[in-house]
């Protein structure tokens, strides 16, 4: 079950001036910064109220963030739910027609591990389910 916005990906191409930006907007500064090989992206997160804003850019021209700005502006780039718990999620959202990115889940940015919803089977929104790696244990 999706209990909750968890966060909203925001492609930039800039990491750094976008921080400033997003520090200066939301009055705080980001509580993490990470890089996720796997994925090829530099990440900043803010905590804002009970759900984030994650700002990504691409490391490297595979990457998907990469890719999505030689294509499209800077902006949204994925809406994000928590699960609490990711499997049994995939399993039922297959079940009910939609195409998963991945097969199984994968460690993504913040501590959690994470599987993605294909854009063409959500109205055109890549969505990406999270579930905390302390919780999947």
């Amino acid at each position: 079950m999706l209990t909750n916005l968890e966060h909203l990906g925001l492609a930039v191409h800039d990491l750094e001036a976008a921080t400033e930006i997003y520090t200066k907007l939301l009055g705080a500064a980001p509580y993490k910064k990470e890089h996720v090989a796997s994925e090829a992206v530099d990440t900043v997160f803010f905590q804002v109220g009970g759900s984030k804003i994650e700002l990504l850019a691409g490391t490297s021209p595979d990457s998907a963030i990469t890719k999505f700005l030689a294509k499209k502006p800077e902006g949204i780039h994925h809406v994000a739910f928590e699960v609490d718990d990711i499997r049994a999620e995939m399993a039922r959202l297959k079940e009910e027609g939609f195409v998963l990115l991945n097969e199984e889940p994968k460690r993504g940015a913040d501590n959690k591990l994470v599987c993605f919803v294909h854009p063409k089977s959500a109205a055109g929104v890549l969505v990406e389910l999270c579930q905390s790696l302390i919780a999947a244990d």
